[in-house]
């Protein structure tokens, strides 16, 4: 008798968990929906999660599971890599939900979509770069204590370092040319606008040479002493005193 009690007992345990599996798992519920997009998505079978999911935002709008939803889907697309998808979803999903207690992941996800957009090179479009460090300038401003502060800023001084790059590269280009009236307007942007990575003694030397080459002594000379100033006994140096000999 007892044997059979404790029979019945786990039959109706077992029975139980079936019931709230099969609930959890139920498509017409906001919870089995999404239970079930997940799972697609935990297998990688994006496409099939983004229908699941969006699938949940559309059958139960009002439910706290279209929002999450909603942030399923950009990370999606940002797992397949498919950047430009993700960074559209995230960027919905910030206006949509400006208040969420994780906030500073969507703006971080939003400047990481950019990023990965970025071309490999720095003679293509680098146009993305300054959405990249619009982004993640706004996430270190915004949410200084982030767990995502750190990489934002190493992402971003790589991005700023592209466009310094790109700046170098025109810059060297109109020098080696010859057509120094162009390459003095890039070395100085490149001096102003990207100063502590690394340019700055090429940037300022090559101004002097152009600024010279030119007939504008004035400032061939106010770069040559800013130049002496910061990096005395430099090759750089040596190339622009040996221009205003």
């Amino acid at each position: 008798m007892l044997k059979t009690l404790r029979v019945i007992v786990i039959l109706a345990a077992l029975g139980t968990l079936v019931s709230c599996a099969s609930t959890e798992k139920n498509s017409n519920t906001p919870e089995g929906a999404f239970a079930i997009a997940e799972e697609y998505d935990k297998s990688e079978r994006y496409e099939e999660a983004i229908r699941r999911y969006t699938e949940v935002k559309n059958k139960f709008p009002y439910s706290n599971f279209a929002t999450k939803a909603e942030l399923a889907i950009a990370d999606v697309y940002y797992k397949q890599e498919s950047y430009a998808e993700a960074q559209v979803s995230y960027q919905m999903f910030k206006e949509l939900h400006p208040t969420v207690p994780n906030s500073d992941y969507v703006q971080f996800r939003i400047g990481m979509s950019y990023y990965n957009q970025l071309p490999s090179t720095i003679d293509r479009d680098l146009t993305l770069a300054n959405d990249t460090i619009l982004n993640l300038s706004d996430l270190i401003k915004k949410y200084p204590n982030s767990e995502f502060v750190a990489e934002a800023k190493e992402k971003r001084t790589a991005a700023i370092r592209m466009l310094a790059e790109k700046e170098e590269y025109i810059a060297d280009f109109y020098f080696k040319r010859k057509i120094f009236d162009s390459a003095l307007g890039r070395y100085e942007g490149l001096y102003n606008n990207y100063r502590g990575l690394g340019f700055d003694a090429k940037a300022l030397s090559r101004a002097t040479i152009s600024a010279q080459k030119i007939g504008d002594t004035a400032k061939a000379k106010k770069y040559e002493a800013v130049l002496a100033r910061d990096f005395p006994g430099s090759r750089e140096l040596k190339d622009a005193e040996k221009e205003l000999e």
